[in-house]
This record gives C-alpha cells, sequence and structure tokens, in this order.
C-alpha cells in the first residue's frame, strides 16, 4: 500500500453427540451478544512481550492514537520482525524509509542514538510521527484518528483538502483496516460477541474427523483431502464465508481475545513455544466447548479432539469477518 513514511481423546459417536449440542448453543449464543468493550490498553499476550511496554507507552502519546491502534500498525507493517526490509528499502519494526527517518525518528531509549533497526527508537518514532499527522488535520472535520490514518497514508494536505479521509479506495481501506485490526490487540472491558459463523466452522471441521494429517495440506484432492493445522482452520473459517491467512500466527490476529472462561465452541485456540510471544505460535485449532477442541496435531496423527488446557495454550481467538479481512497475508512457514 501506498505511505507518505512507511514501505507502508473423546470417541467419535459421543462426540457428534456433545457436538450437535454445541452447535445449536453457538447459533442461539450467537444472536446475544454485545457490543465489545472500548480499549482499555493490550490484550494479553497479543503483542511480544518485549515490545509491549513500549506500544503502551508510546501509545499514550497523544489522543490520536491508543497502544492497540499503534499495535495494529506495526503489526501490519512488519508483522513485529524489527529486521524487516521492504523492496522500497522501508526499514525495520515500523518499516521508515531512510529520508523519512532522518526527519523523523525518534531515540526511544534515550541511549543518544536514533537506530531505525532498534524496536524501541522505531515504535517512539511511529506513535511520535503519528501525533505529528494528527496536528496537521486537528482542524479537518470527523474523525481525528481516522483523519491521521489518511494523512499518513495519502498526505496530510489530501485529508485538508477533503475535509476529512479522501475517496481514495486505497486510504479508505487503509483507514478501515489498521482501525479494524486494532480490535484484536485491545484488553475489552466486556464479554466480546459471539462469532456468527462458529457453528459452521465447526461442522465442517466435525466432518474431517479421522482425516490424517499432512503438513502443509489444504484438503485439496492432489493432497487427498488432508490438512495441518491451519489447514484445517482455514479451510473451516472459508466454508462459512471467511478468509483467514494460512499461517497460525497470523490467524492469532483475526478478532479479538477471550479469556480462558469466556471460551465458546467456534473459537481458535492458539499454543506457543514462548507464551509471552504470539510469534511463536505452533499449533491452532477449534474449540468446540467442555475443554476439547477438534485439531489436525502431527505427522502420524489424524484429525481428532483433544484437551486445550495444555502448558503451551497461549490463549484464544474470536474470529470476525472484518478482523480476517484486515489481516496481511504472509507466505506460509
Amino acid at each position: 500500500m501506498r505511505k507518505v513514511w512507511m514501505g507502508a481423546g473423546i470417541g467419535a459417536g459421543l462426540g457428534a453427540c456433545f457436538l450437535a449440542l454445541l452447535i445449536i448453543g453457538t447459533y442461539a449464543a450467537a444472536g446475544l451478544g454485545g457490543a465489545a468493550g472500548r480499549v482499555v490498553g493490550l490484550a494479553k499476550g497479543a503483542v511480544p512481550a518485549a515490545y509491549q511496554p513500549h506500544v503502551q507507552k508510546w501509545g499514550t502519546l497523544c489522543p490520536a492514537i491508543n497502544p492497540a491502534l499503534l499495535a495494529a500498525q506495526l503489526y501490519q507493517e512488519s508483522g513485529w520482525n524489527p529486521k524487516a526490509q521492504s523492496p522500497a528499502a522501508a526499514q525495520g519494526l515500523a518499516q521508515f524509509i531512510p529520508g523519512t527517518w532522518a526527519t523523523h525518528g525518534v531515540d526511544g531509549d534515550n541511549d543518544g542514538d536514533k537506530d531505525v533497526w532498534d524496536p524501541v527508537d522505531a515504535i517512539a518514532s511511529a506513535a511520535s510521527y503519528d501525533c505529528e499527522l494528527a496536528k496537521y488535520v486537528k482542524n479537518v472535520p470527523g474523525d481525528a484518528t481516522h483523519n491521521m490514518l489518511a494523512a499518513y497514508n495519502a498526505g496530510a494536505y489530501r485529508v485538508i483538502q477533503y475535509d476529512g479521509v479522501p475517496p481514495y479506495r486505497e486510504t479508505q481501506n487503509y483507514v478501515k483496516v489498521i482501525t479494524t485490526l486494532a480490535k484484536s490487540f485491545e484488553a475489552p472491558t466486556q464479554r466480546v460477541q459471539p462469532s456468527q459463523q462458529a457453528a459452521g466452522a465447526i461442522y465442517y471441521a466435525q466432518k474431517k474427523l479421522g482425516t490424517p494429517y499432512l503438513w502443509g495440506g489444504n484438503g485439496t484432492p492432489e493432497q487427498g483431502g488432508r490438512f495441518d493445522c491451519s489447514g484445517l482452520t482455514k479451510a473451516a473459517f472459508k466454508s462459512v464465508g471467511v478468509e483467514l491467512p494460512r499461517v497460525a500466527n497470523d490467524q492469532w490476529n483475526a478478532g479479538p481475545h477471550p479469556k480462558r472462561d469466556e471460551l465458546l465452541p467456534g473459537d481458535l485456540v492458539f499454543f506457543a513455544h514462548d507464551l509471552k510471544d504470539p510469534r511463536s505460535i505452533h499449533h491452532v485449532g477449534i474449540y468446540v466447548g467442555g475443554g476439547y477442541m477438534i485439531n489436525a496435531p502431527y505427522t502420524g496423527a489424524v484429525i481428532r479432539f483433544d484437551k486445550i488446557d495444555t502448558p503451551d495454550y497461549i490463549g484464544a481467538t474470536r474470529v470476525t469477518e472484518d478482523g480476517a479481512k484486515a489481516l496481511p497475508r504472509r507466505n506460509a512457514a
């Protein structure tokens, strides 16, 4: 996208009966959900632990931004990769181009050096530049955060010219993507709304029970209809019209993160090598209730029910259609 300053267990029979009840309950619950709460900070485990205090700190630099919004921008730009470099020479966690970094780079850790490859400096600089843009367009009608994001994408002059977000599809999409993606980084103040697609995703996965696992499997005829973990979850949600990324640790950001005691059937449940770093997610399944998930576990196993309460459980995501659409598509790994 164009940017001003960045390169942009259970038996099958018992399981089926159990699942039928869960599906009915899921559809009933989906009609009762209330709106998610206001942002009060970052959701647990949403941001790598090494970056979380800095995102939290700099995300309150001015009223136009918040920690979740800043996290969404950084994730969108680099996927939390501090060594990221684009073909357009955008560099680091925040993807500054060299000329813009020279003008707007900030020494976020006060070590006397403004280093585009230093994540702390990059986080501080991203927040600082967002706030500068917000000042440029502060007198423009409309939502201050939307105008700031539009200025980031199309330039402050265009936002002023059009009295708000300009009528460019790319810019309008950028504003929607970042504000939507920010919801996956928020710490909600109340229970998040159940997914309308959850029951259908479970139904799809249930029909695959007993299918042998295949690393990299997407369920194609050439692959004998076999899946790996994220291939199964991607296909399950695709069956109900929701397009998830291929990689499990990107699927993590497809919606808000309910707490363990708030899980509902259809939530994605994730497992990681480092419980403080969502980039280390190595497995995903579809929660079906009662502490169990349907998942494609590993080579030599079949798609089956497994317990979710294991030492590597990092958390869950309640997939939303808009949240899934907002995610960047990266290569499978």
